[in-house]
């Protein structure tokens, strides 16, 4: 990957809004002096750079070798400290006409600006304490959320709620490390305060960081989502099932065997979780087309991959369904759904499979249920107040507190010397600074921003 270099001492600029036409385009600028640089491309100068912060300054963009008017804006100002990136700058609303984006951006470089690298917008508002690094991770967390759900949990985090709950353990830990420090700097007989070691307040800390963690795993899901594969023998229904889901006809359905010959995917949202969702060739022991072999192909490969796999058995011929995908119906990962049960005896059900209609959606219902519950089973479930994480180097930095306040329990309930005790403590608040961005490496902070898009 190509390091980023991040010169702050630069006036950037970037597209904000995403590329092509549209009614309103908005290009961003930060930096020092930004306001100034803008005006000698603005066609009222005097009026941006007395306007307050926080107002909008009508006018044109206009190129001063030509005179030639390039855009009629508005620039909406921002004095130092007030912005998104804490620094002095701009938004510039134009007409979202491409060719008009591309002169503005062009008439930007040319006047002293430089385009900005992907993240740096968020770099710089970190950098000047606009927000913490749970904060700045939840802005690119926001911009890709997939479902409502991911989207609400991305927000409480940009909005604080993440770390607030990691200040408050940080607390926690600081009033044991007082405590310990004052055992280590004084006499037992000069102290007239009760320095018995805390444990409810430590214990109080461990249990606020294991829920967070707890919380990593339906962070994830609601982030990351999962792939749910639709398998079975030829003509089960699997086609009917995807479009039934999907409520449109993408996959073509037939009574001919073998009519899918290659997988097709889409995406779904199933209570609030982003599904990719695969209909795929018809599973039989052999077949004389080689298209349908590397068809079946496919599909085991696409098996092999998922989370979770709708075994479709076609209930009018359940013993042939059966015996053709018996190895697959013993995967944990399989719900096995009996289809056709609108003409299909019931009483041949293998036992624990969901009986479906894909023809009239009788059992859907059901067998969502299911797919949610296997999705969630070994999830923490979201509560009301619940913060969710996301953020793998989130998940590696909370498991390094646990590790640390677990030791420094392990070590003060076994009467190990105080200042080993305090090593362990330390080393837990370290690794809770990492989280917020009091303590972090270059290259951590690299990692994060450069993922970002160019406008934020």
């Amino acid at each position: 990957m190509e390091t980023i270099v991040y010169d702050t001492k630069d006036i950037i600029y970037a597209l904000a809004t995403p590329w092509g036409n549209s009614a309103i385009a908005v290009i961003r600028i930060s930096g020092e002096g930004s306001i100034g640089l803008l005006s000698k491309a603005f066609s009222r100068p005097e009026a941006l750079i007395k306007a307050k912060s926080h107002s909008v300054v009508h006018g044109k963009l206009v190129d001063s070798h030509s005179n030639r008017t390039i855009d009629e804006a508005m620039i909406s100002v921002f004095a130092s400290g007030r912005g998104y990136t804490g620094e002095e700058g701009a938004e510039i609303s134009i007409h979202g006409n491409t060719i008009g984006i591309q002169e503005v951006l062009a008439l930007l470089g040319e006047i002293g600006m430089r385009p900005a690298a992907p993240g740096e917008f968020t770099f710089r508002a970190f950098m000047h304490g606009k927000m913490d690094l749970t904060r700045s991770e939840a802005v690119r967390e926001l911009i890709d959320s997939r479902t409502s759900t991911a989207r609400a949990l991305a927000l409480d985090r940009l909005e604080g709620a993440l770390y607030q709950r990691i200040e408050s353990i940080k607390q926690k830990v600081l009033e044991v490390v007082s405590i310990v420090e004052l055992q280590l700097d004084y006499a037992e007989d000069e102290i007239s305060q009760d320095t018995s070691f805390p444990f409810d307040t430590i214990e109080q800390a461990l249990s606020a960081v294991r829920e967070l963690l707890g919380a990593y795993s339906i962070g994830k899901l609601y982030a990351k989502g999962a792939r749910l594969v639709i398998a079975g023998s030829t003509n089960a229904g699997k086609s009917s099932l995807f479009n039934l889901l999907l409520k449109q006809e993408r996959s073509i359905v037939s009574d001919v065997h073998g009519t899918t010959r290659d997988f097709i995917e889409a995406e779904i949202q199933i209570e609030g979780i982003p599904v990719r969702l695969y209909d795929t060739a018809g599973l039989r022991e052999s077949t004389e087309d080689s298209i349908e072999r590397e068809g079946i192909h496919r599909t085991n490969h696409l098996v092999e991959q998922a989370d979770l796999i709708v075994l479709m058995l076609d209930g009018t011929d359940a013993q042939h369904a059966r015996e053709s995908i018996r190895l697959l119906m013993a995967d944990p990962r399989c719900i096995v759904v009996w289809n056709k049960a609108d003409v299909a005896a019931r009483e041949h059900a293998p036992q624990g499979s969901i009986a479906i209609s894909a023809k009239t959606g009788t059992g859907i219902k059901a067998l969502l249920h299911e797919i949610v519950r296997r999705l969630t089973d070994s999830t923490q479930k979201i509560e009301g107040a619940a913060v969710v994480i996301e953020s793998q180097r989130q998940y590696d930095a909370l498991l390094q507190a646990q590790k640390a306040l677990e030791a420094a329990v392990q070590f003060a309930r076994k009467e190990v010397p105080l200042d080993i005790v305090a090593v362990e403590l330390d080393e837990a608040l370290e690794a809770l600074g990492t989280l917020t961005g009091e303590v972090v490496s270059e290259d951590i902070l690299e990692r994060i921003f450069s993922n970002f898009c160019v406008g934020k």
